[in-house]
């Protein structure tokens, strides 16, 4: 139950934290300037870029323990060292990024991890595509098709192999339980 509320209080804060003036300049701002909503290169494809960007230089920071170009105490040991670009596949397409570094390379970040290509919500997506029965060729042409985001089909395998194991006959666990089960009753 507490882990409910706690999930409620998070979500109310997150709708607390969104300007709906804000939010009707931003899709005004964009109208005006021919920027589409959606897909590579849209508002909202750039809203994950700018918030991801900055959630990973705090990460840095608070990793580094002082704000960039300060002198931190006792001397500066390590420092912020530029950025990589990298592509991530989000549920709102494609976003390119920048993630910091260190010079010491000891910065590891937990938003979107060193080497990490896809957020969370494109693997909930595959798994939903494949529990509804697409194959994993489908899959991967919905992706690109509809996000523009290209997810090979070894990848889909390996996401859906990961929650769902396979069984020597090619059926899931999952699967073969339920036919055990209704089998039995019969």
């Amino acid at each position: 139950m507490t882990d409910v509320m706690g999930d409620i209080e998070a979500g109310e804060a997150a709708v607390d934290a969104v300007d709906d003036g804000l939010v009707a300049e931003l899709v005004a701002r964009a109208e005006a300037g021919g920027v589409k909503l959606t897909g590579e290169g849209g508002l909202l494809a750039e809203l994950t870029r700018k918030v991801l960007e900055s959630a990973l230089e705090g990460e840095l920071t608070d990793h580094l323990g002082h704000e960039p170009g300060e002198r931190a105490a006792g001397g500066r040991e390590n420092y912020g060292n530029g950025h990589q670009s990298r592509t991530v596949a989000t549920e709102v397409g494609p976003v390119e990024i920048t993630v910091p570094r260190d010079r010491a390379g000891t910065f590891e970040p937990q938003l979107v991890k060193k080497r990490q290509r896809r957020l969370g919500g494109v693997d909930e997506m595959i798994l939903s595509l494949s529990a509804k029965g697409l194959t994993h060729g489908e899959i991967s042409a919905h992706l690109a098709e509809v996000y523009g985001t290209e997810v090979s089909k070894s990848t889909i395998s390996t996401i859906t192999d990961s929650v769902m194991p396979a069984w020597p006959n090619g059926r899931t666990a999952l699967w073969t339980a339920s036919t055990r089960s209704s089998s039995s009753t019969a």
